[in-house]
């Protein structure tokens, strides 16, 4: 059976003509999940130019997910819809071309076209800014910008040391002293409150799981390995960070990865708190390919050049068909967008793991690659980020282990 899909598609210029950009994202219809993104800075053009370009890569995304899927096209211009179902002429000589090639992407009878206000187009105008953005900084808009961490991910990105520790279950990487002036429990509003003058934030608490037997081994684990249970130590890491959060009583909802040692240390604090536990696939942890269960200094041994590789760039895979840090950081933001639409405005807590945590740590700071080297994140530990409805992003809490007791 054919998928169906919702293409939320928009664009932009300022100057009308001046710089230009599009973007468009393939949403689930029924879990508003997106799928894909795609966005472009295309020079200098008009609005309906840039508008009509993120419809063709809207609908090319969705053909690419599945070129037999029924589509609804959602935009906020009136024109392009009431042109592309056939109710307005097309008279300008630019819009002639574009239109014939957005109708050539999938056949007519698979794709219908709906006009939507202007705020409920939210997601793929931020991705059409996102794009301008990138254009003006003569730099490329990449899969999961956000406004905070745009710059970063345009930049080359130089080569991480040589000495850096995996992000695998291991208790902690290269750079410990680096960590220890962003760890600053003092700092943190009790119950993580936003200032009242900026508005009330969606805060995502971040609870990396607890320890599991590769854990205390500094072994690779990720989400193509055994997939362990918690050990011992690890359900009375859970337990106690379940009394600490039930103490500070401000977690709203509980949201946990699929990997097993998620759910389990999830569901401890979800019965304290009396919450269920949703599942979220896109807070899973980095398939580590034929790295998993094998110590850094295994690796090192075993796959030296393919191990430099991926120390050097964010793009670099593990051996095997691994996943590399640049699909993690795609995914984790799109998983990051919906629960922020999700949950605008509440405290949720996230139980994940080590790489989608630094990396969600990562994209609020608008921090480079290189420096997911350099975070230390404990088994059981707490982090929070606050997310603003202006597109901003603060990191409150990092690596808090004080509830803890050994």
């Amino acid at each position: 059976m054919a998928n169906r899909f919702i293409v939320e598609a928009d664009g932009g210029s300022r100057g009308n003509p001046g710089p230009a950009g599009y973007g468009a994202v393939v949403l689930d219809p029924v879990t508003g999940e997106a799928l894909a993104e795609a966005a472009e800075y295309i020079g200098t053009a008009t609005n309906n130019v840039a508008e009509y370009k993120g419809l063709i890569a809207g609908l090319k995304a969705a053909k690419a997910l599945d070129p037999e899927a029924t589509v609804q096209v959602r935009m906020d211009s009136k024109l392009v819809v009431e042109q592309m179902s056939g109710r307005w002429k097309i008279k300008h000589p630019d819009m002639k071309p574009l239109a014939a090639e957005a109708r050539g992407v999938l056949p007519p009878g698979q794709v219908t076209y709906q006009w939507i206000p202007r705020e409920k187009n939210k997601h793929a105008d931020r991705l059409a800014n996102e794009a301008m953005d990138a254009g003006k900084a003569g730099k490329r808009w990449e899969p999961g910008a956000s406004a905070a961490g745009l710059h970063t991910r345009m930049t080359p990105e130089p080569a991480a040391p040589a000495s850096a520790a995996p992000l695998s279950g291991s208790a902690g990487s290269a750079d410990a002293a680096g960590t220890a002036a962003l760890a600053e429990p003092k700092a943190v509003p009790v119950g993580w409150a936003a200032p009242a003058d900026l508005g009330a934030p969606t805060t995502f608490v971040l609870l990396r799981h607890g320890e599991t037997a590769l854990t205390p081994q500094k072994r690779f684990s990720g989400s193509g390995g055994s997939d362990p249970e918690l050990s011992p130590a690890g359900r009375r890491q859970a337990e106690q960070a379940a009394a600490a959060l039930a103490a500070r009583g401000t977690v709203q909802a509980v949201v946990s990865s699929p990997v097993r040692r998620c759910r389990e240390t999830a569901a401890a604090v979800a019965a304290r708190l009396g919450l269920e536990v949703r599942i979220d696939e896109g807070l899973r942890e980095a398939d580590f390919g034929a790295w998993e269960g094998l110590t850094f200094a295994e690796v090192r041994e075993r796959y030296p050049d393919d191990l430099d590789a991926w120390l050097a760039s964010s793009k670099a895979a593990p051996t095997g068909g691994g996943e590399s840090f640049a699909a993690v950081a795609r995914r984790v933001a799109l998983s990051r967008d919906k629960l922020i639409a999700r949950y605008a405005g509440r405290t949720v807590l996230l139980v994940t793991h080590v790489t989608p945590v630094k990396t969600l740590v990562r994209l609020a700071l608008g921090a480079p690659p290189e420096s997911l080297f350099r975070m230390e994140l404990s088994a059981a530990s707490l982090s929070a980020v606050a997310y603003y409805a202006d597109g901003n992003a603060s990191l409150r809490l990092l690596n808090d282990t004080s509830h803890l007791r050994h």
